[in-house]
């Protein structure tokens, strides 16, 4: 067998005879015979094992902001390869695409967040965000500050640093004990926390639990706050406009940092280049990932702000942190070709002004549909929320479990990729997607929705 004459079907024995894939029941997983193969993918559409052509409205997973079959980006990625494919850089060396790479990215964060540290997750950048703001509160002569605050329902990832801080809890029922100081409060989700709440009256109440919460641990113990600008794999909870300076200003009151997770929000997801640039706030943290290559290589990166690097520079000691392939060469290389592509082709100008409002627009539409409780959207990020009761926020019950996930499949038998999260499917295509495509999108969502009306009703 070569790599383009596959035999899906034994590909699918071996998947699961010896491959265990990402955040799967692995028994279902079993019984139903294995992964379905994707072979190749162009634009924004990727191909199954048996020719089945899916719109791809995940961008991967959350990631492909450019597009699949980028040619650019695969010359890159051998150009490098040939000239430097790997060095480190623990022995005081730094391959030239990553210090260019590094100064790229401190250009488009702007302010004073002009240090960059490079690692090859999302989940591995949240590990260099915990150290470095414990680290810092140790050089600063008060090591009791070790508290870090996040929210419930956010993900930060999935090693045991990421899952600790994100708050999920069905990921904190597998495989603790969990990292201790970590506090969570509740999450800007209106839909679900304060539905028919006046916006600001929610924002606020939403921002003084971050404050309640620093008061009651001790503001003498916290090391920082650490949020999503949108949470994504939570649902696609975009927070009223006045949330993220208000808590901004709680965390400057206190001495506190801010950390802003732009694994998924980053490189134009929102319609600028970062999430913070959008709510108009200054972090002290910025962890990036997924778009950064567009998913075409690992690579993630976290924005340090001047004064923790001053701080760094004061210790006359080793920052003991990094990794094998931190700021590896040929990730880089295609990270700045591929921030090349996305200021070239105005990508995220283009989200912010032409399809982030269109999306909008498009998924409006499906407010008229007797299950749909609620859509939002921020550029090209989006979520339909699933009820019971129009005009509530009421869940279906039964046995069908989450109504995402029955909605989902159907979605996909229909040739769209979205993702379920409990009673909602999310949304996050390609910045290159089409009109013709966002139409596509939602009416193969709005087929879906019609076609299991009638089935959750029956069940529920």
């Amino acid at each position: 067998m070569t790599l383009r004459n596959y035999d899906i079907a034994e590909l699918r024995r071996l998947d699961v005879a010896h491959h265990l894939p990402s955040q799967q029941d692995h028994g279902m997983m079993r019984d139903i015979g294995g992964s379905r193969i994707i072979t190749r993918a162009d634009g924004c559409t990727i191909y199954d094992g048996d020719g089945k052509a899916l719109l791809d409205g995940m961008a991967g997973l959350w990631c492909v902001q450019v597009g699949y079959g980028r040619k650019e980006l695969a010359e890159a990625a051998y150009e490098q390869m040939l000239e430097l494919p790997y060095y480190n850089t623990f022995f005081k060396t730094a391959a030239p695409p990553t210090v260019m790479l590094a100064a790229k990215i401190a250009e488009l964060l702007g302010g004073d967040l002009q240090h960059v540290f490079f690692n090859n997750s999302g989940s591995e950048a949240i590990d260099t965000v915990i150290r470095l703001a414990r680290y810092y509160w140790q050089i600063k002569g008060q090591p009791q500050r070790n508290v870090i605050i996040s929210r419930v329902n956010g993900y930060h990832g999935s090693t045991i640093a990421g899952a600790s801080l994100g708050g999920m809890k069905h990921m904190h029922e597998q495989g603790g004990p969990w990292l201790p100081g970590i506090e969570h409060v509740m999450q800007p989700y209106r839909f679900a926390e304060g539905f028919g709440e006046d916006p600001l009256a929610f924002a606020e109440r939403a921002a003084q639990a971050v404050e309640d919460r620093i008061l009651e641990v001790g503001p003498e113990k916290v090391a920082a706050f650490v949020g999503e600008p949108v949470q994504g794999a939570g649902g696609v909870i975009i927070p009223p406009e006045t949330y993220w300076p208000r808590v901004e200003a709680i965390c400057r009151k206190y001495g506190v940092l801010l950390v802003c997770d732009e694994v998924i929000c980053g490189f134009g997801r929102l319609g600028q280049w970062f999430g913070f640039q959008h709510f108009g706030v200054k972090p002290d943290l910025v962890s990036m990932a997924k778009g950064l290559s567009s998913g075409y290589l690992p690579i993630s990166a976290v924005g340090v702000a001047d004064h923790i690097v001053e701080a760094l520079r004061t210790t006359g000691d080793d920052f003991v942190h990094g990794y094998t392939y931190s700021g590896h060469p040929t990730a880089a290389a295609v990270a700045l070709k591929n921030i090349e592509i996305i200021e070239r082709e105005n990508l995220v100008e283009r989200t912010r002004s032409d399809l982030g409002p269109y999306l909008a627009e498009q998924l409006a539409a499906l407010n008229d549909h007797p299950l749909v409780g609620e859509v939002r959207s921020l550029g090209l990020i989006g979520c339909v929320e699933i009820v019971s009761k129009k005009g509530t926020n009421e869940r279906f019950g039964g046995k069908q479990g989450p109504t995402g996930l029955m909605v989902r499949d159907l979605c996909i038998e229909h040739g769209l990729m979205v993702r379920a999260v409990r009673d909602s499917i999310v949304m996050s295509p390609p910045l290159v997607i089409s009109h013709a495509q966002i139409d596509q999108l939602v009416a193969t969502l709005r087929r879906a929705l019609d076609l299991a009306e009638p089935r959750l009703r029956a069940a529920g």
